[in-house]
């Protein structure tokens, strides 16, 4: 079999009756143009809006102790699953207990008071505050072990027994200390995006989203969780707007930290007949296609609608089954002729060169 080409039109991917059709570029110093006739379709089209992002876990959880002390135990590893309320490391309680203690004892007694003052409004008062200071006694006691507060995989650890933990802030500076652990979902993951400001408009929570992940061979089903309100500039200095792309279901194909494209459909419509735009040629205010009749190319007036893409509505002038002539990208300037059997043609009339190797290709030109 000789060697494989390709004949392709410029960066588009379609989406038609036929399904999803890729269009790739050839290297512009090997292409010529060159006119490949192809079928007015009907089916299914689609706008979207194009981002890129990272792939980040959908939940993660940075947790650190609430109470001083020195950590007795440490319970679980990096790489560990763990449960909501899984317990994670404890410090030693012992001053916690002794405090717990002394403030029961002091409850017992203004209680005692209390009964003697008959009503006294202080004396009730100073029971309500005792009261108080052992509900927080006992909340100490209790955070003296650190649990995990969502289901997941332990990420990192940084603690060890015998470190000391303390709730003072270090140095006097803003900054929080580093999570003492931290859990991210499994299986469950969401894109971090950014879109610019000019699509942002268009982009609403709960519209459908084709992810394409880095590593992935197939695209992956998400729905836009959130919208950003504020922009920031990205790396070139443009103002973009944060978009979080929720993917569907459990994936244990995908890790964090991944870059993924993303084509967010804003919208969405069926039995739109269409060409490539590519096909399309406009004079003065009229537009027109090279229509196929009989073998010859006939300058054919259109009425065009929406543009998907890089299809475009026909909303008269043509029917479904039609054929149009599109100037695609050629390598060595070949024009027309035959390809090996097995080459692929990609677009929506594409598909392998059968026996023989004939391609439906019309030699010449084919732009005005």
């Amino acid at each position: 079999m000789g060697r494989r080409r390709l004949l392709v039109l410029a960066g588009a991917v379609v989406v038609a009756a036929g399904g999803v059709t890729s269009w790739l570029v050839l290297r512009p110093e090997a292409a010529a143009t060159t006119p490949v006739v192809v079928p007015v379709t009907v089916g299914a089209q689609r706008q979207t809006v194009s981002a890129s992002g990272t792939v980040a876990p959908a939940q993660r959880a940075d947790l650190n102790f609430a109470v001083d002390g020195e950590v007795t135990e440490v319970l679980v590893a990096p790489g560990d699953q763990v449960a909501a309320g899984q317990e994670l490391a404890e410090v030693d309680d012992t001053l916690l207990t002794a405090q717990l203690a002394a403030a029961e004892s002091e409850l017992d007694a203004a209680q005692d008071r209390a009964e003697d003052a008959d009503g006294d409004a202080a004396a009730d008062a100073a029971v309500l505050s005792a009261e108080s200071a052992v509900a927080a006694a006992q909340d100490a006691v209790d955070q003296a072990t650190l649990t995990a507060t969502i289901a997941g995989t332990v990420a990192a650890v940084d603690l060890a027994v015998g470190d000391r933990v303390t709730t003072s802030p270090q140095g006097g500076g803003e900054e929080e200390d580093p999570a003492q652990f931290t859990i991210v979902s499994a299986k469950t993951f969401v894109v971090e995006a950014r879109v610019a400001t000019t699509d942002v408009d268009q982009v609403k929570a709960g519209l459908a989203v084709d992810v394409m992940p880095t590593g992935v061979t197939e695209p992956v089903a998400g729905t836009v969780a959130t919208v950003g309100l504020v922009a920031e500039a990205d790396e070139s200095g443009a103002a973009t707007f944060p978009v979080t792309i929720a993917i569907t279901g459990e994936r244990d194909d995908l890790y964090a930290g991944t870059s993924a494209t993303v084509s967010i459909v804003v919208a969405e419509r069926e039995d739109v007949l269409s060409v490539p735009s590519m096909a399309l040629h406009t004079e003065g205010s009229d537009t027109f296609v090279y229509k196929m009749v009989g073998g010859e190319r006939v300058r054919t007036d259109v009425e065009v609608g929406a543009a998907f893409g890089p299809q475009t509505e026909i909303l008269s002038g043509l029917a479904e089954g039609d054929e149009v002539e599109v100037a695609v990208n050629t390598p060595e300037n070949g024009g027309g002729g035959k390809l090996p059997e097995g080459d692929t043609v990609f677009g929506p009339g594409g598909g392998k060169v059968p026996d023989g190797g004939e391609l439906v290709v019309k030699p010449g030109g084919g732009g005005r």
